[in-house]
Order: C-alpha cells, then sequence, then structure tokens
C-alpha cells in the first residue's frame, strides 16, 4: 500500500459520515466507528475508499502525516468538493449552528 496521510483517512470516514442520517433535520448526531486497523482515502477521483493496514510499512504511513487538530469540521459543499473547517460549528447550547433549523 502506498503512503496515505492521516487527512485523507479521515476525510473519507467524513464522507461515510455524511452519507448517514446524523446531519439530517432533527437526527441527534452520532461518533464515527475509525478503526485502528484500518486505513480511509479520499482518491483523487472523489471516491472513498478503505484499506486493511499491516504492520510492516506502518512508519512509512506516518511519514509526512499530519494530525488532525481538534474541533475540525468536515462537510461536502454543494459543487461536490471536500471541505473542512477549523473553528466553531455549535451553538452555546451545543446544536449544530449550520442545520436546517
Amino acid at each position: 500500500m502506498t503512503s496515505v496521510s492521516t487527512k485523507s483517512v479521515l476525510m473519507a470516514a467524513v464522507l461515510t459520515g455524511l452519507a448517514t442520517s446524523a446531519f439530517a433535520q432533527g437526527a441527534a448526531p452520532t461518533p464515527w466507528e475509525l478503526k485502528s486497523d484500518m486505513a480511509y482515502a479520499y482518491g483523487r477521483d472523489g471516491k472513498t475508499l478503505a484499506y486493511q493496514l499491516g504492520t510492516n510499512n506502518a512508519g512509512l504511513l506516518l511519514k509526512g502525516a499530519k494530525k488532525v487538530p481538534k474541533g475540525t469540521l468536515f462537510f461536502i459543499g454543494q459543487n461536490g468538493q471536500l471541505y473542512m473547517r477549523s473553528g466553531p460549528y455549535l451553538e452555546g447550547d451545543g446544536k449544530f449552528m449550520f442545520g436546517s433549523e
């Protein structure tokens, strides 16, 4: 497997999360279930991919990878492009500030 950055892994997971009802009107947010032995990618063609990780090249996988900051929001724009935003996305009462309500 070629090197996949942590950012790419998390972006692919976001796509999976956005495809669920977590952001549907009135639905409560649900946590992602990322597995430590899997890698998730958002490919150059816009497709999401999942890979089973091995241990023989774990150092190569981490080389050049960056941690995703806490408080980062991922979303798909109307143009189909994946975006990320660092900053507030919850109201003071804990509601999603960009929801349909």
